[in-house]
């Protein structure tokens, strides 16, 4: 849908991806306006950034395909250390692993 809007709004000069009403780049602050104000009409009850976008992609990534270098170059990180704060899985995913690996596991 946004695809098919996108280029009658945009201005020609544009390379955004998204772009205001007026045709220019939608700015970090009208992202982060806009994220909010979705997050309180489907009451989520927490604080929504455009950074939590960036920080779930590269966790979803990380868990599905473990390859720690190939996040980096996606985000686009200069030192493997910016990209490691995605290692630190939670403790309940960490115990489905291990009961759904270890025999001695409950099951």
């Amino acid at each position: 849908r946004w695809s098919a809007l996108r280029p009658q709004l945009a201005r020609a000069d544009e390379p955004a991806l998204f772009v205001t009403r007026s045709g220019g780049r939608l700015s970090t602050g009208g992202i982060a306006s806009r994220l909010e104000q979705r997050a309180r009409v489907l009451g989520l009850g927490v604080h929504v950034h455009p950074h939590m976008l960036r920080h779930s992609f590269a966790s979803h990534l990380l868990q599905s395909s473990g390859d720690l270098r190939a996040v980096q170059e996606l985000l686009g990180h200069a030192s493997i250390r910016s990209t490691q704060i995605y290692t630190q899985l939670d403790f309940q995913h960490l115990a489905r692993v291990y009961d759904a690996a270890h025999p001695r596991a409950r099951k």
